[in-house]
């Protein structure tokens, strides 16, 4: 089914993606919240490990033919410089700061979930950009699924009766 975004899609796809964060984070045995606080969007902790995270979620629609999109996770352009807003806002919360990367296409979605720590040992590429990515070709999509440190959820949509005229 073609993509058609309403005008509202993308604050519609930002809630979701959370959302669906929050379901496998508590499948996880997490206790999770939605925060509205700048820089993260999720704080988790989870009482067996003890461990708290932060999460910042990126959730981004990909019409066909743009599936290997990259996704711009945090930004360094002039007054905006989103990694120390998460990093921040973790240290205010005494979590550690973790990425949420939600990305869908006509036919199939995937949920990526790692911490900012890995994120810069093994995919951040150079220093000196303006904005960090996620890659989304098949090259990196096969190594994130072959690192367990990238938690990963595969959706596959199929539709019955969804055609509208």
């Amino acid at each position: 089914m073609e993509i058609m975004k309403s005008s509202r899609h993308q604050r519609i796809i930002g809630i979701f993606g959370e959302a669906l964060l929050c379901n496998w984070l508590s499948r996880s045995g997490f206790e999770v919240t939605i925060v509205d606080h700048t820089g993260i969007d999720i704080i988790g902790y989870n009482a067996r490990t003890g461990k708290r995270i932060g999460v910042t979620v990126k959730s981004r629609t990909r019409k066909k033919g743009q599936e290997a999109s990259s996704v711009n996770i945090l930004s360094y352009r002039k007054g905006k410089n989103d990694r120390q807003k998460v990093i921040e806002s973790c240290n205010a919360f005494a979590c550690e700061p973790w990425v949420g990367i939600y990305v869908e296409s006509t036919e199939s979605a995937d949920l990526y979930l790692l911490s900012l720590k890995h994120y810069d040992q093994h995919y951040r590429g150079k220093d000196n950009r303006a904005i960090d990515d996620w890659k989304m070709g098949e090259k990196s999509r096969s190594e994130y699924h072959t690192d367990p440190k990238v938690h990963h959820v595969h959706i596959d949509f199929s539709e019955t009766y969804w055609k509208w005229p």
